[in-house]
C-alpha cells in the first residue's frame, strides 16, 4: 500500500490560481487520516493559502501529515502545532544577481519571439524566491477576470507550442538555470537539477520510505510538463485533466482502503 500521495495544485486539485471546492477540500480531507499526502506545485506559498489551506477544514492533529512544497519543491513547509502555523523547512533561493540575470533572460525570450501580450493583468515576471516565473497574461489575470480569465487562460497556448517554444529559446540564455513551462501560460526558472522530482526525492528522504511507497497525481505529465520530472523518476504516477477526475482518483482510493 503506499504511504505517500503526491498532487500538483493548479490543474489538479483546483482550476488555475483559484480556491478549490468542496468536494476536492473533503476528500483530501479523509485523504489525511491514512496517508501522508503532499502538494507540489510552481506556485509561492500564498497561492497554497488562498487555494488550498485557508478553506480546508481539518483539525491540527492531521495537518502533521500534509507537507506542502511551494515553486516546483524549491520550498518546504511542515505544520506547527506548538506554533499553530506552518514552517519552512528549506528554501532554495536565488541572490539579487541570479536573479537579474534570470529576469533579463525571461523578458528576451518573451520580446525576441513576439510572445508578449499587450493587455496584462498585474505583473508578468513574479519573483518567487527560489523561483522566478514569468505569467504572459499577468499573475493577477484570474482574480481579476474569474471564469473569464480562466478562458483566457486556456486559450493563449492550448497545444503548449508558445511554452515550449519559449523554453526552448530562453534556456541556452541562461544555461546555468533550469527553465521549464510551468502552468497554463507561464515559465520557470530554478536553480539547476531543482525540480518537482528533486522536492519529491527530499520528501521520501525525509519520511524514511521509497519511491515505491509513492502515488503521484497531475496533470502535466506528458515529457516537456512540469509534473514530468516525478514521472521519469520512477514514481507510480496518474495523469488527470480536471480536478473532478483528482476528486474522483482520491475517493476511489478512501473507499477501497
Amino acid at each position: 500500500m503506499k504511504k505517500l500521495i503526491a498532487f500538483d495544485l493548479d490543474g489538479t486539485l483546483s482550476e488555475s490560481k483559484s480556491v478549490a471546492d468542496d468536494r476536492m477540500l473533503i476528500a483530501l480531507d479523509g485523504l489525511l487520516v491514512k496517508f501522508q499526502v503532499c502538494v507540489i506545485s510552481g506556485g509561492k506559498f500564498q497561492q497554497f493559502e488562498k487555494q488550498l489551506l485557508n478553506r480546508l477544514k481539518t483539525e491540527p492533529g492531521k495537518l502533521k501529515n500534509l507537507h506542502l512544497m511551494p515553486t516546483c519543491g524549491t520550498r518546504y513547509y511542515t505544520y506547527s502545532a506548538e506554533d499553530n502555523g506552518w514552517s519552512l523547512v528549506y528554501a532554495e533561493d536565488f541572490d539579487d544577481s541570479q536573479k537579474e540575470n534570470i529576469t533579463a533572460a525571461l523578458n528576451k525570450g518573451f520580446d525576441d519571439l513576439g510572445y508578449r501580450e499587450e493587455k496584462i493583468y498585474g505583473e508578468t515576471v513574479e519573483d518567487r524566491g527560489s523561483q522566478i516565473t514569468f505569467s504572459v497574461l499577468g499573475q493577477d489575470i484570474v482574480d481579476e477576470l474569474g471564469e473569464e480569465g480562466l478562458r483566457l487562460k486556456h486559450e493563449w497556448d492550448p497545444d503548449n507550442k508558445k511554452k515550449n517554444e519559449l523554453r526552448d529559446y530562453i534556456a541556452p540564455l541562461i544555461p546555468e538555470f533550469e527553465v521549464r513551462v510551468g502552468g497554463v501560460t507561464s515559465i520557470d526558472v530554478t536553480k539547476k537539477g531543482i525540480d518537482k522530482a528533486y522536492g519529491i526525492q527530499k520528501l521520501i528522504d525525509m519520511l524514511g520510505i521509497t519511491k515505491e511507497d509513492v502515488l503521484f497525481i497531475g496533470d502535466r505529465l506528458q515529457e516537456g510538463g512540469n509534473d514530468y520530472p516525478v514521472k521519469a523518476m520512477g514514481v507510480d504516477s496518474i495523469e488527470i485533466s480536471h480536478w473532478k477526475e483528482t476528486a474522483l482518483v482520491v475517493e476511489v482510493i478512501q473507499h477501497v482502503v
